[in-house]
């Protein structure tokens, strides 16, 4: 059985304009001194060039080299915006376009072969850096129709993932030639935000092996489903985890939908880590329990807490959660050398 490596941060919350905060120097320096063993590269072009990642074997040598000056490793690469633009629906055209660079916005269709290059790329960068996993969003047809009502016309949904599964495919085909995992965050606002929409879209890229689950148990606690029994279920598809904590409190106004709240109004709300109702201690114990073989990082997202203490408190907080698998079981000092004969003596077999 494997031990969970970490800590480690995304870097997607921190990217500023300010040292340390400006540049993969920087931050990796910030990182390390905070006790970080791994940071998590979204592909902003200021912080990781992807086309030239895909391209360059040198390129990716020199970032790997950059951070073990440091004593870091990359986690994974992200495309969360990139992934996101794969599928869009037109209500939210104009709010996604920000997303993309300028000379797509407006077109679609256009958007959609960017970002799908961009994923492409991503599959060659993370098997140049020796990466065995990779993170991003499904993007989403169906969100709107989320509610069923008005009444949704028989097959929409249907549709909808079969469209987005037909996106995919070449994706997941070309980060399965790079033997890399292509996981995907379950998060509201994308198609794939729950296990009954994962499963649906497994169905549809017919149970492709390399379509496996970014784990954020933050994101079902504000949709009030199981996180613990998700492991349970889909611990075999799980591939990456991101540790971030959330609180869910109700009252007589408000509830899972938020009003049309702020993130300090609505009864969801991510925290730092240890300032929520998250269970981490179940989660560390479940990805022991099924040997999950990647890295605990740290997404900071809260809606009160400043994001450096955020930082500092959430090293120390997946430090101290991570189990040191045990090697061989806690009675083995009790047990004793048992030959087939005897097997069959204390079974009363003759």
């Amino acid at each position: 059985m494997k031990t969970i490596q970490g800590p480690a941060i995304f870097l997607a919350q921190f990217l500023g304009d300010e040292p340390p905060f400006d540049s993969l120097e920087h931050l990796a320096q910030w990182a390390a001194g905070l006790g970080y063993k791994g940071l998590q590269l979204p592909t902003a072009p200021r912080l990781f060039d992807l086309e030239q990642a895909a391209s360059s074997q040198q390129y990716c040598d020199d970032v790997t080299a950059l951070l073990a000056r440091h004593g870091l490793q990359v986690t994974e690469l992200s495309t969360h915006l990139q992934g996101q633009l794969i599928a869009v629906h037109p209500a939210y055209d104009a709010l996604f376009d920000g997303f993309a660079p300028e000379h797509v916005r407006g077109d679609p269709l256009a958007r959609t072969a960017w970002a799908t290059q961009q994923l492409l790329w991503a599959a060659t960068a993370s098997q140049r850096l020796g990466l065995k996993a990779h993170v991003t969003f499904s993007g989403a047809l169906a969100w709107p129709y989320l509610y069923p009502w008005p009444q949704r016309p028989a097959g929409l949904v249907e549709t909808a993932f079969a469209e987005l599964a037909k996106r995919w495919l070449p994706i997941l085909d070309a980060f399965d030639a790079a033997g890399v995992d292509l996981c995907y965050e379950l998060h509201p606002g994308e198609d794939l935000h729950d296990g009954v929409t994962f499963e649906r879209f497994l169905a549809a890229v017919n149970d492709h092996p390399r379509a496996s689950i970014l784990y954020d148990p933050s994101h079902f606690v504000l949709q009030q489903l199981d996180y613990l029994a998700f492991i349970d279920i889909y611990h075999t598809r799980i591939k990456a985890f991101h540790v971030k904590d959330a609180e869910f409190r109700p009252n007589g106004r408000h509830g899972v939908y938020g009003g049309y709240g702020d993130w300090q109004d609505r009864a969801g709300r991510f925290r730092s880590l240890g300032d929520g109702q998250i269970d981490f201690k179940a989660i560390f114990s479940k990805m022991a329990q099924y040997d999950f073989p990647g890295w605990a990082v740290l997404e900071w997202e809260c809606c009160l807490k400043h994001p450096e203490d955020g930082a500092a408190e959430g090293a120390r907080f997946i430090r101290d959660h991570i189990i040191h698998v045990a090697e061989h079981a806690f009675d083995d000092f009790a047990g004793s050398a048992v030959d087939q004969d005897q097997i069959h003596h204390l079974l009363g077999l003759k």
